[in-house]
């Protein structure tokens, strides 16, 4: 796990030099699509002239639909840079952090799903047939917190079961405590994505200020530049905070349903036990 989450960091790294990239060529690429727009200009009138039997309307709409794809990826990376590099960054560095988390953390607690039934079964099954060993081998070929929980129950049988039950309590404890790791880092990502947008709105909000004081005059020109830059950091903030807690919700039900498998694959587990040792 903590090799994914290395890798995904890496290439949470990757991708904002890439961005960095591109902001750096970005009077280049306007220029080749500025090219590309007149090539295809010329291209369409002369398709027009050669080609009278094709209909019109389908090349408009192809025309009309490549525009709109070109305009939106422009406008995108438009509002990153008039948002404030420095802003920006931060929160988007706070959503790939973020991200990699979350699905460390969701990967991670698929692979703790276990099939309780299954694994009541055939420990049981290994009880009558081979004793407490052949019931911890079940359980040590078994992936999950539950076949932990029970191999730690089942490794202290001969201690008597008082002993067993205080194991399989703590030992859950434990596991409990590994299913919600990074819960934390999760939560300070949520938490701080807004308050950087919200920084961002407070800096523009004093440029706009700025501009007024140095000009002399209330203009809309003079404060629509930082009044905008206010607005792209509290809107990439906020939308950071609502994707991680999505994510941060779906993660803390399944942990709440992993517990309660545990807690009542435990009980079962006793069970089996007293009635293993009252045969003997």
């Amino acid at each position: 796990m903590k090799k994914l989450f290395a890798f995904l960091a890496v290439i949470g790294m990757l991708n904002i030099s890439g961005a960095s990239a591109i902001f750096a060529q970005e009077e280049e690429a306007a220029a080749t699509e500025t090219a590309q727009v007149e090539q295809a200009t010329e291209d369409a009138a002369t398709t027009e002239f050669v080609d009278e039997a094709a209909p019109a309307g389908a090349a408009e709409d192809l025309d009309a639909a490549e525009i709109e794809d070109r305009g939106l990826h422009k406008e995108v990376k438009a509002k990153f840079i008039e948002g404030g590099a420095m802003f920006m960054s931060f929160v988007l560095l706070a959503l790939i952090f973020g991200l990699a988390i979350c699905i460390e953390r969701i990967i991670y607690l698929n692979l703790a799903s276990t099939n309780t039934k299954k694994l009541l079964k055939e420990v049981e099954e290994a009880l009558e047939e081979g004793g407490i060993e052949a019931a911890k081998e079940v359980c040590r070929n078994t992936r999950g917190p539950v076949a932990s929980i029970f191999y730690q129950g089942l490794d202290r049988f001969d201690e008597g079961m008082d002993v067993v039950e205080k194991s399989v309590i703590s030992y859950g404890s434990v596991q409990m405590g590994l299913l919600e790791k990074g819960l934390t880092w999760i939560s300070l990502f949520i938490a701080i994505a807004p308050m950087l947008g919200f920084m961002g709105t407070v800096i523009g909000m004093i440029e706009a200020f700025d501009n007024i004081q140095a000009m002399g005059d209330i203009s809309a020109t003079a404060v629509a530049g930082g009044i905008k830059v206010a607005l792209i950091t509290t809107v990439s903030g906020l939308i950071v905070a609502i994707i991680l807690q999505i994510f941060y919700n779906y993660i803390v039900s399944k942990i709440d349903g992993i517990v309660n498998t545990m807690e009542d694959a435990s009980i079962s587990l006793l069970d089996i036990l007293v009635k293993y040792n009252a045969k003997k």
